[in-house]
C-alpha cells in the first residue's frame, strides 16, 4: 500500500538553468508493505517517487520504488521530507538514500 506524502512542481529558475522549457512534477509517496502486517511482523517502510514531465503535447512519467527501507516510520517519513524540500528525482534517489546511510543525517535506517 503506498500513501501520498507529498508533491511540488521543481522549481523554474532551476529548470531554466538546465533549459528545460516545460513544467515537472515530482510525488513522493511512503509505501507500507503489507506482507508484513499479514505474517505479524514489524512493519517494514519504502518510498516511491514519481517524476511527471509536462511536455508540449505529451507527459512522460518515471518513478523509483525502494520498498524495503526500514522499520521506523518517523525515519521515513524524515527522510521523505528532506527529498521532497531537496526536489530529488527518481533517478538520483537511489545514490542519495546510500549516502544518508553514510551519515548521521539518518542514522541506523
Amino acid at each position: 500500500m503506498k500513501t501520498f506524502f507529498g508533491s511540488i512542481f521543481i522549481k523554474r529558475e532551476k529548470l531554466e538553468e538546465a533549459g528545460i522549457k516545460y513544467p515537472i512534477k515530482l510525488e513522493y509517496y511512503k509505501i507500507i508493505n503489507e506482507d508484513e502486517f499479514i505474517r505479524g511482523d514489524h512493519a517494514k517502510y519504502g518510498i516511491k517517487i514519481v517524476k511527471t514531465e509536462y511536455l508540449d503535447n505529451d507527459t512522460k512519467v518515471e518513478d523509483k520504488t525502494i520498498k524495503y527501507l526500514s522499520s521506523n516510520e518517523q525515519k521515513i517519513n524524515d527522510i521523505l521530507t528532506i527529498l521532497k524540500e531537496n526536489e530529488v528525482t527518481p533517478i538520483c534517489v537511489q545514490d542519495v538514500i546510500c549516502d544518508f546511510s553514510k551519515t548521521s543525517l539518518i542514522y541506523n535506517l
